[in-house]
């Protein structure tokens, strides 16, 4: 009889939590973030991951995957995620499924490092000691107030000395204040700190190479998304035209969008998500798609779901860490990280997995699924 470990149960939770203030960036308003939990167990012992997904994701969890990866060797996660992919082919791998795919990926992951009983970055092997993070906020919602106390408080009290803001305010219909917030950042945090600004693909093509000159003259060294990452010939044409470096990929849910975007000489350095590009297993392969051209990998978010993955890879530029998803998982889960002098470490206390628990008395007035 085979004592190969195997996946004995899966199960979700749904937690949606309301945002400290409203929140908008240049093409959409919020004013709540849904987190979709996936939790995967062999005997006694379990994974978690998750992923910044609509509910129903939790639903396409149980309906399509589950009993893909139940009773199979938790020990084979790249064969799992493929699995799970395939099992999506006639529902669409693109958008839930791959974000419920991504939720199962790091569960599974957090399994086999516990089950091994290693922090999970020591499992991959890794490249680096720390992971570098920007802090990224700056919602066009914000007055000058709020955006200076946020931005100071990376900078002087979190150590962190890169920031990002939201720019392209109202589908780019707000240049002016668009200039206006970018230079009170830059007076906020001074000359040293390297200042950030994502359009979200806000902007037109000349647009954007108009805010580029205003950009440049800030210092801003990093322009995300400045028209929509699905117009490749534009996002290619801007970077042509500006010494910013350009940044994109988030949208990615498949290893082939990467490898579109790269071909297209659309960046400059690549973002992905590992909540949506299903899972750490494909986030690993963007990364190394990545530095077989030449450029850096960041991570898009989900600061903890990314951070042992993340020091596993040598191109790693950095990881976002982004207001709104501090909150939730300082809120959500015990064992987070903290992001000293702009860096976290991952697995420097030893604990197996992602390091993190669910602080179910804390997350439990949040539940909704």
């Amino acid at each position: 009889m085979s004592d190969t470990p195997v996946v004995t149960g899966v199960d979700t939770a749904v937690y949606t939590v309301p945002t400290d203030a409203p929140e908008a960036d240049g093409t959409l308003s919020w004013d709540s973030t849904t987190l979709v939990l996936a939790t995967v167990r062999c005997a006694n012992v379990t994974g978690l991951g998750y992923t910044y997904a609509p509910a129903a994701t939790a639903r396409v969890v149980h309906e399509l995957l589950a009993d893909v990866i139940t009773g199979r060797p938790v020990l084979d996660v790249p064969r799992l995620n493929e699995a799970l992919r395939r099992a999506v082919r006639n529902a669409g791998a693109p958008g839930v499924a791959a974000q419920a795919i991504a939720a199962l990926d790091i569960a599974l992951w957090d399994l086999k490092a516990r089950l091994l009983g290693l922090p999970l970055v020591r499992l991959l092997g890794a490249a680096r000691d720390d992971v570098p993070v920007y802090g990224s906020g700056g919602f066009t919602t914000y007055d000058d107030d709020r955006q200076e106390r946020q931005l100071r408080g990376w900078v002087e009290e979190d150590g962190i000395p890169r920031v990002k803001i939201k720019i392209a305010q109202s589908w780019g219909r707000e240049e002016a204040r668009d200039r206006h917030r970018v230079a009170r950042a830059r007076a906020a945090v001074g000359d040293t700190a390297a200042l950030y600004v994502d359009a979200n693909g806000g902007y037109t093509a000349k647009q954007a190479l108009r805010m580029a000159e205003a950009l440049d003259d800030e210092d801003v060294t990093w322009f995300e998304e400045p028209v929509s990452s699905d117009d490749l010939t534009a996002l290619a044409a801007v970077r042509r035209r500006t010494t910013l470096d350009v940044a994109a990929g988030e949208y990615g849910y498949t290893l082939p969008y990467f490898a579109h975007m790269i071909a297209a000489d659309a960046v400059d350095c690549l973002q992905a998500d590992v909540t949506r590009c299903g899972g750490i297993t494909v986030w690993l392969r963007a990364a190394a798609l990545a530095q077989a051209h030449g450029l850096e990998i960041s991570g898009h978010c989900a600061p903890h779901a990314h951070a042992h993955a993340a020091a596993a890879v040598p191109n790693l530029r950095h990881l976002e860490w982004f207001h709104d998803h501090v909150r939730i998982e300082r809120l959500l889960f015990d064992g987070v990280l903290a992001p000293d002098g702009g860096a976290l470490a991952p697995g420097a206390d030893g604990r197996p997995g992602l390091g993190l628990a669910l602080a179910e008395e804390r997350a439990r007035p949040y539940r909704v699924g």
